[in-house]
């Protein structure tokens, strides 16, 4: 089984082919700035990020040959998690999906690769808008507005079922709290194979992170938006791509702010121990999500690569329950895995609808 994964992040597209579960190629790189700016929306993208990727195969000698496609999914309705086929009406809802991300190319792509490639199945899975929220969870304290789930939910399912394979355990006889560090940051209660509740780490939730000013007291930010000094445009980017550190520190190199904070340089220091406060805050109300009653919590994403980081938040929270560090992503091989899934019968494939 010859598999293709696409995965399109904001500055980035990343590509693997695996063979019945291995990877046998990993490419893609990160776009220069430049070249992405002169873009005005997402969508616009499309075709140069298809080139992209044409070329990259090309110059790998890898044909246009595959068994499966997957992309990963996108900023869609809310759906419970699993493998979806790639349908006509997931398209139309990408296309005009009200939040913009990179993440709603993957789909898009990998479905008219797939045509190229004999009409081969294309899919997604666990997408970021994966919502299975406990009804309690979803009120705010104003009627109308509703709380989201959207979340790094494809990394967090499969970081958790690794830790559940380690233990000799399943996921679904389970309660974890996984934190997923990276530019943006969402941390979930899994009870039982469920995330009944997890910050919105898109829009302005949570911990603040690299490119996210995360939950701002909303008084104050009311003022803001009606000081006549920013446009919409202005006050989104505040809370989405910049905020958090890069609004701080001009900067959203983590690699760079954790060696300033680990040698003691401010303000380096100071912001990045407040970014992992409010990190270590937001894993204890979701200790309490789960009533106290948490098998591991688990640090995942690009930030637990920094020992630095890794350390400050173990501090805070080791003495709730046991810290497990699955440093990195983990989404091609959990892509490549739901693909494989799908393709064998071993996972159940569902219609977005």
């Amino acid at each position: 089984m010859r598999i293709f994964v696409i995965n399109p992040g904001s500055t980035s597209t990343k590509l693997a082919i695996f063979e019945n579960g291995k990877p046998t190629w990993m490419g893609g790189a990160h776009h220069p700035v430049n070249e992405l700016a002169q873009f005005r929306h997402i969508n616009d993208q499309y075709l140069y990020r298809k080139k992209f990727i044409l070329q990259r195969l090309k110059e790998a000698h890898e044909s246009l040959d595959f068994d499966a496609v997957i992309g990963r999914g996108g900023l869609l309705k809310p759906l419970d998690g699993g493998v979806y086929r790639i349908n006509e009406k997931m398209k139309q809802d990408l296309i005009h999906a009200k939040m913009e991300h990179a993440c709603n190319l993957g789909a898009l792509i990998a479905d008219e690769i797939a045509q190229e490639c004999n009409g081969c199945p294309a899919f997604i899975a666990d997408p970021v808008v994966v919502d299975e929220l406990q009804a309690v969870a979803r009120y705010t304290g104003i009627p109308g507005i509703e709380r989201k789930s959207v979340f790094h939910a494809l990394n967090s399912k499969a970081v958790a079922r690794m830790y559940a394979a380690s233990v000799n355990r399943r996921y679904e006889d389970l309660n974890l709290i996984v934190a997923h560090l990276g530019g943006g940051i969402s941390i979930g209660a899994h009870r039982k194979g469920r995330v009944i509740d997890v910050n919105n780490a898109l829009n302005g939730e949570g911990p603040f992170s690299p490119e996210r000013a995360g939950t701002v007291p909303a008084g104050q930010f009311a003022e803001l938006c009606f000081s006549g000094k920013y446009s919409a445009k202005d006050i989104k980017q505040m809370l989405h791509g910049k905020g958090g550190l890069t609004a701080y520190l001009g900067t959203n190199d983590m690699i760079t702010i954790s060696q300033n904070a680990e040698q003691g340089i401010e303000p380096y220091r100071s912001v990045l121990d407040a970014m992992l406060y409010t990190i270590a805050k937001q894993i204890g109300a979701m200790y309490v999500t789960l009533l106290g009653q948490v098998d591991a919590i688990i640090l995942t994403g690009g930030i637990a690569h920094s020992n630095y980081c890794v350390e400050g938040i173990k501090r805070q929270v080791d003495y709730l329950a046991p810290v497990k560090v699955h440093a990195g992503e983990g989404e091609m091989e959990s892509l490549a895995y739901n693909a494989l899934g799908a393709l064998t019968g071993k996972l159940t494939v569902r219609e977005y609808e």
